[in-house]
């Protein structure tokens, strides 16, 4: 017998903890098409432009952060890297492949952050810090409405963001969606106010940062391995393969494979909270465009209690290129378009089944309430609680996990496509 089909008394091969089978060997990438040259120049100079006014007129801090923000997008898209994907790849078929490149990106970020915050370094006065994530009933409901909203919905947080750069208009819908719930929540805000929760858990208050370091590699490794185990068990289908440039032109071209993008994204992540002092957020934005919008139109939001409490007061009130996530969330916007332009991947959908649309809008109201009952998403809850040591992320993680089960289960209602066993790829 071959190596991967030498099977111990157990049932899993005894070189389970090196190779991830699959059902059928991956097959090679397509070529990519010709480069687009219209959004890439579009976008290449609103880039540039943006950055350049952001930098002059609000400081270089806040420049720097739309700079992030550009290669978060260009790193997000060319190794598509998904979040979405991945949870619901491991929920239907048992592949692993997406949340072993989870672990790596949460391994590096967190190694990276604690660097950081043993040493103090911040840049543009900024100090960085963390606090634990509170843990109780909204961070539970909250990250399972979040992930059934994120498989409806054909995204998460930074996917809906970098698949709008990249011209996939039906992720319009979701974006759009995404802002509605999210206003909802500041305006419902009374209702939700006072569910149970208790203080959150930081590790390094209990065992500093390099004990906290330590047990969350430790944490991380055990997910490896059984990721690894569960794969070996159901053979899944391969993931289905991107369109790729050859040889050094895969840098600007794509598609990176997706470990390198992990440790990319990680460490533009740690990037981040150098530059501001704090962790990489989306969903905090996406209140803040609907509260704007809703001034515009001649509504008053900023009497709302949400809107009425210090923090939030003074975001409502200053201008949108200098608040953290809106300067990011633009960055990965205008990135992934840059890139998808430079990969000939740049296309609008021109048509788009009912369905579809309505399980965009729907999936996105989802995600922006249980974004805020949860304080985070796959990135502020999920790898921001966990690259800092909070115990919130890895539990935001788990309930996540249950939603994404039954996200699956209702993919079809929405017109959306599950892996199933004996499908060539997922």
């Amino acid at each position: 017998m071959s190596a991967s089909t030498d099977h111990t008394s157990t049932g899993v091969s005894r070189t389970t903890l090196l190779f991830s089978p699959t059902s059928v060997a991956p097959s090679p990438p397509e070529p990519l098409g010709r480069v687009t040259k219209g959004p890439l120049v579009v976008a290449g100079l609103l880039a540039v432009a943006l950055s350049w006014y952001v930098w002059s007129v609000h400081g270089a801090k806040f420049g720097a952060l739309l700079v992030i923000g550009l290669f978060l997008g260009v790193a997000l898209f060319h190794s598509r890297f998904g979040f979405t994907s991945a949870w619901r790849q491991l929920i239907a078929v048992g592949n692993g492949e997406g949340l072993r490149a989870h672990a790596l990106l949460l391994g590096t970020a967190t190694t990276l952050i604690a660097l950081v915050m043993v040493s103090g370094a911040g840049l543009f006065g900024s100090t960085p810090s963390a606090s634990p994530g509170a843990i109780g009933l909204p961070l539970f409901v909250g990250a399972a409405l979040f992930a059934i909203g994120m498989q409806i919905g054909g995204a998460c947080a930074s996917g809906t963001l970098f698949a709008v750069g990249s011209g996939q208009s039906t992720i319009v819908f979701t974006l759009g969606g995404f802002i509605v719930g999210s206003v909802f929540y500041t305006w419902a805000f009374p209702a939700f106010d006072g569910w149970p929760e208790v203080p959150g858990v930081l590790l390094s208050d209990h065992l500093g940062w390099f004990g906290s370091w330590a047990v969350t590699i430790a944490a991380l490794l055990a997910v490896v391995v059984v990721s690894r185990l569960v794969q070996a068990r159901r053979n899944p289908p391969p993931l289905a393969p991107v369109p790729s440039a050859r040889g050094i032109a895969r840098v600007v071209r794509g598609s990176w494979p997706k470990l390198v993008g992990a440790v990319v994204l990680g460490a533009l992540a740690a990037a981040v909270m150098v530059v501001s002092g704090g962790i990489w957020g989306v969903t905090t934005a996406f209140a803040l465009w609907g509260a704007k919008l809703l001034q515009v139109l001649g509504l008053h939001p900023e009497t709302w209690e949400f809107w009425q409490s210090d923090r939030y007061a003074e975001m409502l009130a200053n201008p949108v290129l200098t608040e953290k996530t809106s300067l990011t969330n633009i960055g990965i916007i205008l990135g992934a378009a840059v890139a998808a332009a430079a990969a000939g991947a740049w296309k609008l959908h021109t048509t788009i089944p009912w369905r579809t649309a309505l399980g965009g809008v729907l999936g996105g109201i989802l995600m922006g309430v249980g974004a805020r009952l949860a304080g985070g998403c796959n990135i502020g809850a999920y790898l921001g609680g966990i690259s800092t040591g909070s115990l919130h992320g890895w539990l935001w993680a788990v309930f996540a996990l249950a939603g994404t089960w039954v996200g699956v289960k209702l993919r079809p209602l929405f017109g959306l496509g599950v892996p199933k066993p004996s499908d060539s790829v997922c």
